[in-house]
């Protein structure tokens, strides 16, 4: 027996050895992809990339998994790096931290990864990842919109022209088509978003990004589930390829 003895009862020794043998990237390390890291882990990937400029915080406490009183200051990267290592030394981790975006993508060859992961929060970030992914002809999922939602039921995975509701998924869609992006697999929900609001004194406007003028509200039941969806997409196209 092995540790991933009870996956490989469903998708075989072959499967697995494969999957020991990708490389996955992911970009973003919230309460998307820190949840996708999780199971990418736990599901016998032999190698990953984790890349995220930002560190954690108390407001991260309620929805990512790799949030704790420990981690608390720490690079997400590093906490995401050490946890991966915690459930298989094994695994081979490059723990990146840094700000993905078009003045950053000529940084990283994507090449040399048999998958990417997209749950960076910025649109102009999204279109370079997927832009570059698509140049060294690597599979991507894009994560949309997560926040403002509280059904983890109404998440679909699907091309990014067959989305419908999401905000974020509209304008992906039309900064798709203006690129000649003919099809982008994605994970978005069918939700409405809720509005909420955030009183202006509240100490969680210090952690509003640049160029935000809102913060969204989120759980800790929402993101998780569509990071492990992402996750589970990836060990599929994996296993099939």
């Amino acid at each position: 027996m092995n540790p991933y003895s009870r996956t490989e009862f469903l998708l075989g020794k072959a499967a697995m050895e494969k999957l020991h043998r990708s490389r996955v990237a992911v970009f973003g390390l919230g309460g998307v992809g820190g949840y996708a890291v999780e199971a990418l882990a736990r599901s016998g990937i032999g190698a990953l990339t984790l890349i995220d400029h930002d560190t954690v915080s108390l407001t991260n406490l309620n929805r990512q998994i790799l949030a704790t009183r420990d981690t608390v200051g720490k690079s997400k990267a590093q906490a995401a790096a050490q946890r991966v290592q915690s459930i298989d030394p094994e695994i081979q981790v490059e723990a990146l931290q840094t700000f993905f975006g078009p003045e950053t993508a000529e940084k990283f060859d994507f090449s040399q990864y048999d998958y990417v992961i997209d749950a960076i929060d910025t649109v102009t970030g999204k279109l370079a990842l997927v832009a570059a992914a698509k140049a060294a002809d690597t599979p991507i999922i894009c994560a949309m919109g997560a926040g403002n939602k509280l059904d983890p039921t109404a998440f679909q995975v699907a091309d990014i022209y067959e989305t419908s509701v999401c905000p974020l998924a509209r304008i992906m869609r039309k900064e798709c088509r203006k690129r000649g992006i003919d099809r982008l697999k994605v994970v978005y929900s069918q939700e409405d978003p809720i509005a909420c609001t955030l009183p202006p004194d509240d100490p969680a406007w210090a952690e509003l990004p640049e160029g935000r003028n809102a913060l969204p509200g989120s759980c800790a039941f929402v993101p998780s589930v569509m990071g492990l969806i992402i996750a589970g997409e990836v060990i599929k196209d994996l296993v099939k390829e």
